[in-house]
Order: C-alpha cells, then structure tokens, then sequence
C-alpha cells in the first residue's frame, strides 16, 4: 500500500517500513465487527459509555491473542491468527461480562444479559472475520490447496472457479511456492458463510432471540472453520487435527453449553433505529476513527517484508 522511511544508511539509501493492504482491509474487519456490535447492543438500550469500554476490554484481549495463539501453534513470531483471537474471545466474553457488571454495578451503565452481549459479540464477529477474509485475499495468506490436489468432485466444481496469486511478497509465494497456481478459494467462500451467518444473527437478534444468535452465529462460523482446515495449504501445525480445529470444536460444544444452561430470561425488544442512532454521535465517530488507526497499525506494519527507497534531484528542473 505504501512505504515510510524509517533507517537511513551509511550508503544514503533508506530502508523502509512497508504499510500493507492487509492491515487496511483488517482495520475495516475490526471496525464493522466493532460497529455492529455497537449497533446490535445500543438496539436493546444499553449505554454507550459501557458498550465502548466493553469493546475496548475485548479487543484488549482478542488483538494481542492473535499473534500470541499464532505464535504457539505455527512457531512463528511475525503472524496473525484470527482463530485464535476468535477462541480467545468466546471464553473470554462471559467473564469479561460479569467483570463489566460487578465494575458498573448500580450504574446501569452494563445492564445485560449474558447471553445477549455474546449474541452481539457473535454476529459482530461473523461479519468482522467474513469482510477480513479482503485482507487474506490481499497477502495472499490462508490459501486453499491446489486445484489438482482437492477430491475429484470438488476439482469438476473449482477447476474454472479458483484463485491465482502473483507476486513473491505473497505469503502463498515465499512459504509454499504456489504462486501460479491455480487454488481452491478458500477465502472467499469463507466470506460467504461468515456474511450470512452474520444477517442470520442478526434477524435472531432483531426477532428477540438471543440465545439462537449467539448459537447459530458460533456454529456456522466454526463447523466451516473446522472443515475448510481441511482445504488449506498454509502450515496450521504439524497435528493431523490442528489446533485451529480443537479450539473450532472447542467453541462450538462451549456456546451449546452456554445456551443450554442461561436461565431462560425475557430479552428487551431491540429498536433498530436506536442502534443506528448511536453511530451519529460525535464521540463514538471519534471513537471509531481510533479504533481503525490503531488496528491498522497493529496489523498493517509488515514484519515479513522490507523496502529500499533512494531520493535525487531532477537536475533538468534545477
């Protein structure tokens, strides 16, 4: 996307500090989750001051969770792993809720149900991941196998239907060599499912039924994670099973449970245009711009690639 200037060297040539399309696709994946959330919990009358600093613990958690899980199951220190911060914050969530009730309690800043926060969190999710797939897209990373390697029944279907990368600073270039090639559309077909799976909770949210929106949303969202695995060529560790696949099943028995076990309660009836209200207000803008530049930062400074930048002057125009 760009580069900055960042060491000069004793040759007069800068190096430089490369800016990625990959973090701004994912800047807009952490904003529309973010968004949504935002819309979904303020539809249901919960203020805005507790739906931002509940956004800010779960982001605290999730962002610095998808380097530190990518770290320890691909060996590799300059990654990300959207997985992993999604595990991280489906068992996170229910205790950052009781944690925001305790902190707020009596102020009727965070008065909600459980299952209602997950809900959002959930479908803020789906739609999150589903658009940053743009961004695996862009870098070339999360790459499907090869055409000719996939069960003959899926070749007939993706043998015109496919992706080609081009580029070696494409991670399908440099990890695997398969830049040329033709590759099941992995990421594409997971913005698919994702998307939908995010206006399918947001109906169940919208209809009053927060329990299947938080369920619904989990299982579509990690049923596929768990099965596309299974149609990727990027290293995902040297398990049969990965670990992005346990924690998949993981999430799905974990929200089933949670489901089950809530205590059934009356959910508030959601008002669409009170959500949408909320994006107006001057602070919350505010507080979306940040949020954006921050996640760009953190995800848009490329850690696998560098750049070299020499300046002159048009001695024609002097």
């Amino acid at each position: 996307m760009g580069s900055v200037p960042k060491v000069k060297e004793s040759d007069g040539v800068w190096r430089g500090t490369n800016l990625t399309w990959y973090g701004f696709f994912n800047a807009n994946a952490y904003l529309l989750g973010t968004v949504v959330m935002f819309v979904l919990l303020s539809s249901v009358r919960v203020p805005t001051l507790g739906v931002v600093c509940f956004a800010v613990a779960l982001l605290a958690v999730c962002m610095p969770a998808s380097r530190l899980i990518a770290r320890w199951v691909e060996k590799k220190k300059h990654t990300f792993s959207v997985a992993g911060a999604s595990f991280a914050g489906i068992v996170v969530c229910p205790l950052l809720v009781v944690a925001m009730k305790h902190v707020f309690d009596g102020h009727g800043f965070f008065d909600i149900g459980m299952l209602t926060a997950m809900a959002a969190v959930a479908v803020g999710y789906a739609f999150g991941e589903g658009t940053g797939r743009i961004a695996c897209i862009s870098f070339g990373c999360c790459y499907g196998k090869p055409v000719s390697e996939l069960p003959r029944f899926l070749r007939k279907i993706f043998s015109k239907c496919n992706f080609v990368f081009t580029g070696k600073t494409k991670k399908i270039a440099y990890a695997h060599g398969l830049d040329g090639d033709h590759v099941f559309p992995v990421q594409a077909i997971t913005a698919v499912i994702y998307c939908f799976a995010g206006m399918l909770g947001i109906w169940l949210f919208l209809e009053g039924f927060h329990a299947d929106a938080f369920f619904f949303t989990v299982a579509i969202t990690q049923i596929w994670r768990f099965l596309s695995e299974f149609l990727r060529a990027d290293y995902r560790g040297g398990l049969r099973i990965s670990a992005y696949q346990i924690m998949s099943a993981l999430s799905v028995c974990y929200a089933l449970l949670l489901a089950l076990l809530a205590s059934p309660a009356h959910y508030p009836k959601a008002m669409i245009t009170d959500g949408l209200a909320v994006l107006w207000d001057p602070g919350m803008i505010l507080f979306l711009q940040l949020l954006w530049i921050v996640s760009f930062l953190y995800t848009g400074r490329s850690q696998v690639t560098t750049s070299i930048m020499s300046f002159s002057v048009k001695k024609d125009r002097i």
